[in-house]
């Protein structure tokens, strides 16, 4: 089944669809979201992707990250993938967007307007492994000084988030 992403301009205005490995090919630009898990203590709820995804296999991100569809709104997105890759739902709050392009060895280019998603959970997921390799929670300041010691080890778009970002986020801990 393809999979297509919703084309934007840099207002967030929707242009048109184009399948999802087009997109990346051409790094056309893109809606996309990025979620954020806290647990009470503040720890973030990560993820290590699958070892078969397409980019990205077994580096550590943001709880989960897709594309939104075609009159999904940013939340309900949210909600459909957290479901789908870490297995639990919670109530998300969009608390910003930014735009962002990555290139990745491959050949393929994240070119996306990212909208960042907060929530709050405090189980460990039951996670899809055909999208999610393993889970941590980690204090935001794990998380930094493991990215400055370890970059190789997280996608593109985590460290991009977590640099641009890192005071915006550590708000809502």
């Amino acid at each position: 089944m393809k999979e297509y992403v919703v084309l934007v301009d840099k207002e967030d205005n929707q242009l048109g669809l184009m399948e999802k490995i087009e997109a990346h090919e051409k790094a056309v630009l893109h809606r996309a979201f990025s979620v954020f898990v806290f647990n009470a203590k503040g720890e973030l709820m990560l993820q290590q992707r699958a070892k078969d995804k397409y980019h990205s296999p077994l580096l550590w991100t943001n709880t989960c990250c897709s594309h939104q569809r075609e009159n999904e709104t940013n939340i309900a997105a949210g909600k459909r993938r957290l479901k789908e890759e870490m297995g639990f739902s919670c109530e998300l709050e969009e608390v910003f967007s930014f735009i962002y392009k990555a290139p990745f060895d491959n050949g393929l280019t994240e070119h996306e307007l990212d909208h960042v998603l907060i929530g709050r959970y405090e189980k460990d997921p039951i996670v899809n492994p055909d999208e999610v390799a393993g889970f941590r929670w980690m204090s935001l300041d794990e998380v930094k000084e493991d990215i400055e010691v370890q970059p190789n080890n997280y996608t593109a778009w985590f460290k991009i988030i977590f640099k641009e970002s890192y005071k915006e986020i550590s708000k809502f801990v």
